[in-house]
């Protein structure tokens, strides 16, 4: 069965969603570190870069994140479709998304498995359940 893959709209509302849970998960960290009394600067910076850093490549290897599982996405292999990617390929997948922002999905409508560039360097396709 061939795959059917989300438009950018679908995309763009799963990476919203996603954004909306990690603000609201630095609110919970912040309230909690309020909670204590001189925690060191180093503290707060883990726990920072530990949220915005290694939710979406961890839940993406893993399966999927809040926004793609609300919107019915999964990133898959783009070899297979049944496989998820690993670890190395989300993280990767995940810094050149970042450092390119919206620019990635430029390239959405120019192939037919809707890649967005950070798809393309990962050997990664999302896709519709």
């Amino acid at each position: 069965m061939q795959p059917k893959y989300p438009l950018l709209t679908d995309r763009m509302q799963s990476t919203f969603i996603d954004t909306i849970f990690l603000v609201v998960l630095m609110f919970i960290a912040s309230v909690i570190i309020e909670r204590f009394h001189n925690v060191p600067d180093w503290v707060r910076i883990i726990i920072f870069f530990g949220i915005w850093g290694i939710y979406e490549p961890l839940c993406t290897s893993l399966g999927f994140t809040l926004g793609n599982y609300i919107k019915g996405l999964r990133v898959r292999r783009l070899s297979d479709t049944s496989k998820h990617i690993n670890f190395l390929q989300a993280f990767g997948r995940y810094i050149l998304k970042l450092a390119l922002g919206w620019i990635s999905f430029l390239t959405i409508h120019s192939n037919a498995e809707r890649q967005a560039i950070h798809d393309m360097f990962a050997g990664s396709v999302v896709i519709e359940l």
